[in-house]
Formats: C-alpha cells, sequence, structure tokens
C-alpha cells in the first residue's frame, strides 16, 4: 500500500516540478485560500456542541454511496486546482462539484475523523459524545503546526497533494468495485457535461474538402461548423448526437469534461500524468 502511496504522490510532484515560479505562487495562493476557509468552517464547527452535533448526525443519516458521492465530489475539486495549468484550453469546470454548507461542513468532519483515525486508531473508541472534545484536541495541534511554517508554497502544497494522491487512491477503490460497488463505473462511456458543449465555438470553414468523420461527408466553404478543443472540427448535427452520448473527440479521443464525477477524476488524473515525468507505476520516464 505505501508503494502505491508514493507513486502517486510521486507523479503528482512530478507535474508540479514542471510550473513556473509564476504558476506556483498563484497555485499556492489559491490552496491557502481554500485551506483557510474549510479551516474556518471545522472551527466554527467544533465550537459549538449545536452544530456539531447536526453535523454529526447528518453525517450518521446518509448511506454509504451518499458519503462516498460527497467525499468524491470535495476531492475532485482538488484537481481542478492543478490541472488548469496542465490545459493549454481551460474546458468549463465541472458544474457539480461546489457542495451545500451543510454537505461540505459533514464531508470535512468526516474527513477529519479519518486523519484522527489514521493517527491515533484508539482515539475514537470512546462514547460519540467525547468526540468533538477529542477533536477539537487533534484540530489545534494541527493549526499550530501549520501556523508555524507560515504560508510558505511546501507548507500549503504538501497537505494539497495528500489530499490530491488520496483522491486518486479513493476513486480507483471505488472504480475496481471496493468501495460501494462502483466496479461497473470502470470503462463505461459518459457524455460531455451540457457547460461544455455550450461552450464550443462555432467556425467557418476556410478550405473545401474537409471531411467529417461521423458523417463522411464533406464540410463545405464558408459553412459553420463546430471545433472542439482539440481543433478538429464537425458538423454541429454530427457532433451533439455524439457527445450526449460520449465526451470523447471521434478523431483523437481527447476528453471533455462530463457531468459524471467519477470520470471527471478519472479525466483529470490523465491529464496530471501526462504532465508528469513518471509513469502510472512510478518509475522516472
Amino acid at each position: 500500500m505505501a508503494e502505491g502511496q508514493n507513486s502517486t504522490e510521486a507523479i503528482i510532484m512530478s507535474a508540479l516540478s514542471t510550473l513556473s515560479a509564476t504558476q506556483i505562487s498563484h497555485l499556492t495562493r489559491c490552496v491557502y485560500s481554500i485551506l483557510r476557509y474549510h479551516h474556518l468552517r471545522l472551527s466554527s464547527l467544533l465550537s459549538s456542541p449545536t452544530i456539531f452535533a447536526h453535523t454529526l448526525h447528518h453525517l450518521h443519516s446518509i448511506s454509504l454511496p451518499h458519503k462516498t458521492l460527497l467525499i468524491a465530489r470535495h476531492l475532485l475539486s482538488t484537481l481542478h486546482h492543478l490541472t488548469r495549468f496542465f490545459q493549454s484550453t481551460v474546458p468549463p469546470p465541472y458544474s457539480r462539484t461546489s457542495l451545500k454548507l451543510r454537505d461540505l461542513d459533514a464531508v470535512l468532519l468526516l474527513l477529519l475523523l479519518c486523519q484522527l483515525r489514521q493517527h491515533d486508531p484508539q482515539a475514537l473508541e470512546t462514547c460519540p459524545s467525547e468526540w468533538r472534545t477529542i477533536l477539537c484536541t487533534h484540530f489545534s495541534k494541527t493549526m499550530l503546526s501549520l501556523s508555524g511554517t507560515g504560508a510558505t508554497s511546501g507548507a500549503v502544497l504538501i497537505p494539497y497533494i495528500e489530499v490530491a494522491a488520496r483522491c486518486r487512491r479513493f476513486v480507483g477503490a471505488v472504480l475496481s468495485g471496493g468501495g460501494g460497488g462502483g466496479g461497473e463505473k470502470l470503462g463505461r462511456e459518459v457524455g460531455a457535461s451540457t457547460a461544455s458543449v455550450v461552450a464550443l465555438p462555432s467556425v467557418e470553414v476556410s478550405d473545401g474538402g474537409v471531411e467529417c468523420v461521423i458523417c463522411k461527408e464533406e464540410m463545405r466553404q464558408g459553412r459553420d461548423v463546430c471545433e472542439l478543443p482539440c481543433e478538429h472540427l464537425f458538423h454541429w448535427m454530427c457532433i451533439l448526437p455524439w457527445l450526449v452520448k460520449r465526451n470523447t473527440c471521434p478523431c483523437c479521443r481527447f476528453q471533455l469534461p462530463s457531468d459524471d464525477v467519477f470520470a471527471e477524476i478519472e479525466r483529470l488524473w490523465d491529464v496530471v500524468v501526462k504532465s508528469s515525468s513518471v509513469n502510472p507505476h512510478g518509475e522516472c520516464t
């Protein structure tokens, strides 16, 4: 398991190493702002016995598939901040990443419980009424450690890398059938998101003789056609039905964003891997 963790984090580190100093600075500021907001949400949650009790009850009341989906949506947002620097044409963001505050609090609490469990497996072997006090102590130590290092790139991005690596391992377990029956998601086709399709430009064919590979008919000069981010052209009436069922270019398999959480994480992870000098097995290329 440790080897898998190291290879995942090595891929992310390798991808980050290709960014310029300006890009790293921008990413650090962005991630720091998000982490600070999440820490404020957790501080507010842990400081109020009532809010904590309601959030814990909400967490207990939702099903395992629902918990899985909430975590996936939360972790997916992590990859968006990184991959925007590795795509020459940045497509519209995944439209269902943001969570309602109630669900965000539930996810942050769940991740904090998992973190504490990993740090001290015996810490939660007590009555749930004592969990808030235990979590407050653990959270305070974490905040003290972070505040002591300052908002440097390393102090901010290392936790970010750990979350991104956890995202990959988590979705890998789900897609392989190890998390709530998600094995059927592996390899299935998904349609492009509505936002990404609406954002596709209409361009005029400048030269005749170009064939639409879907219908095999010529795209006549002067006619408006659809251009995908990979710059391949198609008749609008041909590409729209295609994108309803598949989020890939018929020519080169370039992937557009989709509204499927797990497919979108896989798409963004592929972007990270292609930007890295480390292959998926953790070996340098």
